[in-house]
């Protein structure tokens, strides 16, 4: 009896301990989860107050990091620039600034060159990194996109350089001509040769100078301010008669057609304009004897109907490689045929921002031999107006593909006859 009585007494001893064990071990684990760890050291709240407010309304990319290099903050545009990968910074110039700074508290700029994350062509992304201490033991990165800065600076740069030769060229020659003039004053047949070699050359200053003008207009002026209903019919026949002279010296017919008494919006003065160009070039483009056509039709679209306006000639045609450059500014296909038809190489590049500044756009067929067609698509007067251009359904780009397009009903314009 006393021998059970002791079992049953250690037995109770027993089960108090491990009650008491249990209780303490619970006490232990709910002080260890409550401990910061290191990752919980890596949140928020080692942020100085309000640094997280404004690191979110900065425009450039930021980066706090902490003493052993791991990133405590970063901004979205950090990640998509691929500056912060598996929480770590992934740019070792950055890196590096990074732990001078925090050795001896001085802020330190660079600009870099960094691979842009997707692609294998090599193409660089231009930032300029700025690091800067954050406290006593964090450093703040900031990081500026500046490669659409650097792309606006080199087309700037390049179109003043082509500005510089092509105004040059014709300086220069009438410089020489001048010259040539004053030391053929006994002859008169020979002033009589320069001084119309002169009057080509001032003529084709004059033409670059008022297209620069136009150029410079219609990138800075704003269409709608001066705008109103414009009879498609009208822009046509002022395109036809500004080439009439050129057409009648090379035998070519121009003939216009499509659906009548249509209407754009926008400014007549670089609707014109835009639409002349490219009936000009193609009659310069064009050998003798041929046709150049101007037809315009309405098509459905979403977002409202457009006006296609389709110029289409019998000419040289456009390689591929070339069509992906001929709106760039003062870029010709044939500069020797440019110079000899006194081109500029900046019609095309007019057309391109009238069409862009009027809600519009422009595209080209082309092949060689065969010709080319122009398409000069503009929401029509009404509904269309103010709107995001979209291109018309499949079914209403004939005049994109097909060089030899049927203007019915035609109203063919003759050229006159050239003496021999």
């Amino acid at each position: 009896m006393d021998v059970n009585a002791a079992v049953a007494a250690l037995a109770a001893i027993a089960g108090v301990c491990t009650g008491v064990i249990a209780m303490l071990a619970f006490r232990w684990s709910e002080r260890d989860q409550a401990r910061p760890t290191r990752t919980s050291l890596h949140t928020d709240a080692v942020l100085p107050p309000g640094v997280d407010t404004v690191l979110s309304v900065l425009r450039s990319s930021a980066v706090v990091l902490d003493e052993s290099d791991s990133v405590v903050k970063a901004s979205s545009a950090a990640y998509a620039l691929g500056l912060v990968r598996g929480g770590k910074l992934a740019v070792e110039p950055m890196l590096h600034m990074a732990r001078d700074t925090r050795r001896d508290g001085e802020i330190r700029q660079v600009e870099l060159d960094l691979p842009r994350r997707g692609t294998g062509r090599g193409e660089a992304l231009a930032v300029s990194a700025r690091v800067a201490p954050l406290g006593s033991r964090l450093v703040l990165l900031l990081v500026e996109d500046l490669t659409e800065a650097r792309r606006i600076e080199a087309v700037r740069r390049d179109f003043v350089a082509n500005v510089s030769h092509e105004l040059k060229t014709p300086t220069g020659a009438l410089s020489l001509l001048s010259e040539a003039v004053m030391d053929a004053s006994d002859d008169p047949e020979a002033v009589t040769r320069f001084a119309g070699r002169m009057q080509i050359e001032a003529t084709r200053l004059t033409n670059l100078v008022q297209e620069l003008i136009d150029l410079s207009r219609v990138q800075n002026d704003d269409p709608l301010e001066d705008s109103e209903s414009v009879r498609v019919d009208e822009l046509v026949a002022e395109a036809i008669d500004r080439s009439r002279q050129p057409a009648s010296t090379k035998q070519i017919t121009m003939a216009s057609g499509g659906t009548a008494d249509l209407h754009v919006w926008g400014n007549r003065g670089q609707l014109a304009a835009a639409l002349g160009n490219l009936v000009e070039n193609a009659v310069n483009y064009s050998p003798a004897r041929t046709r150049v056509g101007i037809a315009a039709h309405r098509v459905s679209a979403t977002g409202g109907d457009l006006i296609e306006i389709a110029v289409t000639d019998q000419g040289i045609g456009i390689s591929e490689k070339d069509r992906e450059r001929i709106f760039e500014r003062f870029y010709r296909v044939d500069p020797a045929r440019s110079r000899a038809t006194g081109g500029t190489g900046l019609g095309l590049a007019i057309v391109k921002h009238v069409a862009a500044s009027h809600g519009g756009e422009v595209t080209v067929w082309s092949s060689e031999g065969q010709g080319s067609t122009f398409t000069l698509r503009l929401p029509e007067a009404g509904a269309g107006r103010d709107r995001t251009p979209t291109g018309p359904d499949e079914d209403d780009r004939r005049y994109d593909t097909d060089p030899s397009i049927e203007l019915d009903p035609p109203t063919v314009i003759p050229a006159p006859e050239v003496l021999p």
